[in-house]
C-alpha cells in the first residue's frame, strides 16, 4: 500500500508541469537564508551574490531524491565552469538546514551551497508544486547583476536545467567581458 502510493506520488510529481513564474526580465525577489556549503551552514544573501556576478539559482523538490540528486550531480561537475565566467550557482529547496549539510558534502560534492527555501521565497518565485504545496518544482533561474531574470526553465525532468543556465551564463557573459578577457 505505501509503496503503491510512494509511485502514484512518483508519477504526479512527473505528470505536473512545471512553470517558471518569473519572466525573462522580470525582477527577481531579493532574498536572505541559510545555506550549506560543503557541509557547513552559513547565510547567504542574493543582493550580495550578485555584486560578484550573475547567479544561477536553481530550485528542486527534495534532497536525497533520485531527480534532485542528479541534477546536484550535473551542477556539481559544471560548477567551476560557471565560477570561471564569474557565476554562483545556488541550489534551494524547502529541506531543514541538517538535510542540506548532508546533501551539500554527498551528493553537490562540495561544490556549490545549497539553501533553505523559506516558503515566502517559493511563493515569490512562484515555484510551488501544485500537489505538494510547501515544496518547490524543479526551476532554474539565471539573475544579472542588476537583479534581472535573463533566464527561466521548469520541467521536473533535470535534463536541461544545467546546459539551458550555463548558455545563458555564456551568452551573457559574451556581452558583459571580464576585466582581462
Amino acid at each position: 500500500m505505501i509503496r503503491t502510493a510512494a509511485a502514484s506520488i512518483a508519477l504526479a510529481l512527473i505528470a505536473v508541469p512545471a512553470a517558471a513564474a518569473l519572466q525573462v526580465g522580470a525582477k527577481a525577489p531579493d532574498f536572505s537564508t541559510q545555506v550549506s556549503l560543503a557541509g557547513k551552514p552559513m547565510p547567504f544573501a542574493l543582493a550580495k551574490a550578485l555584486k560578484k556576478g550573475p547567479v544561477v539559482l536553481y530550485f528542486y523538490p527534495a534532497a536525497f531524491t533520485k531527480g534532485c540528486t542528479i541534477e546536484a550531480h550535473d551542477f556539481a561537475e559544471a560548477t567551476d565552469d560557471f565560477a570561471k565566467m564569474g557565476a554562483t550557482v545556488i541550489g534551494m529547496s524547502a529541506d531543514p538546514i541538517d538535510k542540506l549539510n548532508q546533501f551539500s558534502v554527498s551528493e553537490c560534492r562540495n561544490k556549490f551551497a545549497v539553501g533553505s527555501a523559506t516558503p515566502e521565497t517559493i511563493q515569490a518565485y512562484d515555484v510551488v508544486l501544485p500537489v505538494k504545496p510547501n515544496i518547490s518544482n524543479r526551476t532554474s533561474y539565471v539573475i544579472a547583476p542588476d537583479g534581472k531574470v535573463i533566464f527561466a526553465y521548469s520541467a521536473m525532468d533535470p535534463a536541461g536545467h544545467v546546459t539551458g543556465t550555463m548558455d545563458a551564463v555564456k551568452q551573457w557573459r559574451a556581452s558583459h567581458p571580464m576585466k582581462g578577457d
